[in-house]
């Protein structure tokens, strides 16, 4: 896959192609087959298929105090829209001038001045120019004028639910891990810094590596105890683990943390990267009468984890 960056000033010379233009949060399986008709029309035609993004998320240039919670960092985003083998992926830099761009002046001016787009396939739901206010006749009326043929994605479905990254958000939302990794295609996985925590679970027999994920801005499944599987940054070596994601009742906590306890391991991984990829949620956290009855739930929690793996490793 060839990437390219492009910001609003700069010239670029791509190929004549076929191209679809979106955010991609978390490639799922919705773009999977966006991009997969994309890729079939693009080669039926003999020209390159190209995906256009954003290097950040429009609403952060549009809304001062937006919060991301991205399901993808934008380094993981291209990662996944290599594996689809799209020709082409363009990150355009997102400013205050794209922003003001009308959707025609979108076309004009970035889509065929700058991309050499022939043909624009259109995701079901998406928007895109100065206020988002045209839709997808729109965008074919201007396409006649400029000579771009624009094609509208229908919706890809799992269990009759129209597949987006919003829904997907509101799963792991509600600790629905199952039903977001079958939308995604793949484990959820988020990405941070290990760091000093709380020290509470290694008294009771469960070190855990304490993540701080602000950096990146990626959503946090509902609090609760989960199967996942770890990996430190520069390895490929996936480590059975489990996950709490809440604030630690049974010490009075307050403050959401996300302590990861890896098994079979101790080594110091303090201030490195760690993935964390969610395969199962155990159970809802809870309030225990005391420390020892948390480890021994813990306990069996961890039971849990490693017969989860095993069936895992069974059914691959």
């Amino acid at each position: 896959m060839n990437t390219i960056h492009l910001d609003n000033t700069a010239g670029c010379e791509v190929k004549p192609c076929v191209a679809t233009i979106g955010f991609f949060d978390g490639v799922h399986r919705g773009h999977q087959f966006l991009i997969k008709r994309l890729r079939e029309e693009a080669n039926a035609d003999g020209l390159e298929s190209t995906v256009i993004t954003f290097d950040q998320h429009p609403r952060r240039v549009l809304q001062s105090d937006f919060q991301p919670q991205m399901l993808s960092t934008l380094d993981s985003k291209l990662l996944l829209l290599s594996k689809t083998e799209v020709d082409n992926t363009v990150v355009l830099h997102f400013d205050e001038a794209m922003a003001s761009l009308s959707a025609r002046e979108f076309m004009e001016k970035i889509l065929k001045g700058k991309l050499n787009v022939r043909k624009l396939f259109i995701g079901y739901d998406h928007r895109f120019g100065h206020n988002r206010a045209e839709g997808f006749d729109d965008y074919v009326r201007y396409g006649k004028e400029l000579g771009i043929e624009v094609i509208k994605n229908q919706a890809f479905e799992i269990e009759g639910v129209n597949v987006s990254s919003s829904v997907i958000r509101t799963f792991l939302s509600a600790g629905e891990i199952e039903m977001a990794n079958k939308c995604l295609g793949y484990p959820y996985t988020i990405v941070g810094k290990v760091v000093p925590g709380y020290q509470n679970g290694r008294k009771l027999g469960f070190p855990t590596a304490n993540l701080d994920t602000h950096d990146f801005g990626q959503l946090i499944p509902a609090n609760g105890v989960y199967a996942v599987k770890a990996r430190l940054e520069n390895s490929m070596s996936n480590l059975q683990a489990m996950m709490n994601i809440g604030i630690r009742p049974t010490f009075d906590g307050e403050e959401r943390s996300l302590e990861t306890h890896i098994l079979n391991f101790d080594e110091d991984i303090y201030d490195k990267l760690l993935l964390v990829s969610f395969t199962h949620r155990i159970r809802e956290e809870k309030k225990f009468s005391s420390p020892e009855a948390l480890a021994e739930q813990l306990e069996k929690d961890r039971q849990m984890v490693i017969e989860q793996m095993k069936k895992e490793f069974d059914y691959e």
